[in-house]
């Protein structure tokens, strides 16, 4: 019979490189490796971070090679190590060699060419986290683990979908909100998506209602000077303030299709909450057609990738979807049957 040997215990990689197009996105991955990798009471005696162009490679190989105090491994985080790497790839092809083995060598970079020597002998002694943005289908997912991972808390579908609408697709800009949530939330184990519209979403929201509201009746002024106040009065409001008048646009979308499929009123907000201001909601319904509201939400999406893409600003375009609405509030274009 053969002998039963003992599972030897696997070898803790002792180089690790993060890699990946997004700084911000690859540097908040490797900060929350670290801050799993070591105590708070270790950090101050056992952990060394550098950005790539402020320390020489030899500063980096004596931080690696001293002598772990309080802590058995020595932990060295290089960031933004792209140009490091070429400067000083003959030094580091004989660490990866032979590291140190009471010290833990974390690099970020924005690429990682397999071909190279460096990235053929790291897998032997490291390994190497490709960071890539998550698909927008998987960002409710990841938002989920997330919320799960970092403050044991469970994160509602409906609530990662309101919080993705609401605060857009930046993953860590997501987390952020995440995090203050959770503090929101204090003792409950459940983020809603009452708990989203009371944190992130109220204001916004309401803002948006009101310069919607404004708009359809022919008020433009006043939807002008509701937006301008909303920009004023939120710092982050140009990063968010898209994604508020698209959630309520797509909420009347949803419920103008429901009601033209002959729906009754209180069917629709049950279907679709519609809790507060109900009365309000379908008064703007009754302004808008169905085509209208496809449309806007096409501007939006345009607005939203112009932001991203530097072609324009959220305070001058959203100005400007306004004063467009306002054009056919007032020529009697979006009260029109199906047009």
């Amino acid at each position: 019979m053969a002998e039963n040997k003992p599972k030897t215990k696997q070898k803790q990689p002792l180089i690790y490189v993060f890699a990946g197009k997004d700084e911000c996105l690859v540097n908040a991955r490797c900060q929350d490796f670290v801050e799993h990798l070591t105590e708070p009471s270790q950090r101050a005696t056992g952990l060394f971070t550098a950005d790539a162009a402020q320390v020489s490679a030899a500063d980096v190989l004596d931080e690696l090679r001293t002598v772990p105090f309080l802590t058995a491994k020595r932990i060295v985080v290089l960031k933004n190590a792209d140009q490091f790497v070429s400067k000083n790839r003959d030094l580091l092809e004989k660490y990866f060699e032979n590291p140190c083995p009471t010290g833990i060598f974390v690099l970020t970079v924005s690429s990682w060419p397999s071909r190279t020597k460096l990235a053929q002998k790291l897998p032997k002694v490291g390994k190497l986290i490709d960071v890539k943005e998550p698909k927008s289908w998987q960002l409710p997912g990841r938002l989920a683990e997330y919320a799960s991972d970092a403050h044991g808390k469970k994160l509602s579908k409906d609530a990662a979908e309101l919080l993705i609408e609401l605060v857009g697709d930046e993953l860590t800009r997501l987390y952020s909100e995440l995090d203050k949530l959770a503090l929101f939330t204090d003792n409950e184990k459940t983020i809603s998506v009452a708990h989203v519209e009371s944190l992130i979403g109220h204001n916004r929201m309401y803002g948006a209602f009101e310069v919607i509201d404004a708009v359809t009746a022919g008020k433009t002024a006043q939807a002008v000077a509701r937006l301008r106040n909303m920009f004023a009065e939120d710092k982050t409001a140009e990063f968010k303030v898209v994604g508020a008048f698209a959630f309520h646009f797509r909420k009347m979308y949803n419920a103008k299709a429901l009601l033209e499929k002959g729906l009754s009123i209180s069917a629709v907000a049950g279907a679709l909450r519609v809790w507060s201001n109900k009365e309000g909601f379908f008064r703007q319904l009754d302004r808008v057609t169905l085509r209208q509201l496809a449309e806007n939400l096409q501007e939006l999406a345009w607005i939203d990738y112009a932001m991203k893409t530097g072609q324009t600003k959220a305070p001058v375009a959203m100005e400007r979807l306004v004063l467009k609405l306002a054009s056919q509030a007032s020529t009697g274009e979006n009260r029109v049957a199906g047009a």
